[in-house]
């Protein structure tokens, strides 16, 4: 990940000690084994969340929210609907409320999180009105839990690090009738937010 800081940084722990950083990242995910034979790869995927230190700056919380975009090629028709669809788009929202520890090795911090997904996932259908000649495209949502388990490293420059992350989301939800396990990888950008996030607490304590 791409994290920026303000102000020069020493020491073992000063890096995460009582931080809150906001990061965004993007990138690619990719759909493994049987379910390649209904998602494919698709720009893009992209993430927004939160890394929370904790007393101890080892460890951390990681609330975040997952965009992933996939080609979609129905496998079986649909009751509800008279035509199958091929060379479609889905799409997987997926809320992690993961947990992780890391390590600061002078300026390489590596890192591990894992931690449960609650998922919405949006399928594509479309039904072909003859009389009108014209093919009506609809949704499927549904919500379904999930696993989500990640490990990555980043590199301090001045005034910034520079990293890279790898990810698998297991979804517990089927997708037409193929388990679903996606491996993601993502770069993006890491902002300290602390001082907003004290003014946050403050407000809302009445301090």
């Amino acid at each position: 990940m791409l994290i920026f800081s303000a102000t020069a940084q020493t020491g073992a722990d000063t890096i995460h000690y009582k931080k809150v950083y906001y990061f965004g990242g993007t990138g690619l995910s990719f759909p493994l084994g049987k379910t390649n034979k209904v998602l494919s790869p698709k720009l893009f995927t992209g993430s927004l969340g939160l890394d929370i230190s904790l007393k101890n700056p080892k460890y951390y919380l990681q609330p975040t929210l997952y965009t992933m975009s996939f080609g979609y090629d129905q496998q079986f028709e649909d009751s509800q609907y008279n035509r199958v669809l091929k060379n479609a788009r889905a799409t997987m929202y997926a809320l992690s409320l993961a947990g992780g520890m890391r390590r600061q090795m002078q300026r390489l911090n590596s890192y591990a999180y894992f931690g449960p997904a609650g998922i919405l996932n949006v399928e594509p259908r479309a039904q072909d009105m003859a009389n009108e000649k014209v093919v009506e495209l609809d949704y499927k949502y549904s919500i379904s839990p999930g696993l989500k388990v990640g490990i990555g490293s980043d590199y301090k420059f001045k005034g910034f690090f520079l990293g890279m992350e790898v990810g698998y989301l297991r979804n517990f939800r089927n997708m037409q009738d193929m388990p679903v396990h996606v491996l993601s990888i993502m770069v993006g950008l890491k902002s300290d937010i602390t001082k907003i996030s004290d003014k946050v607490v403050d407000v809302i304590s009445g301090s």
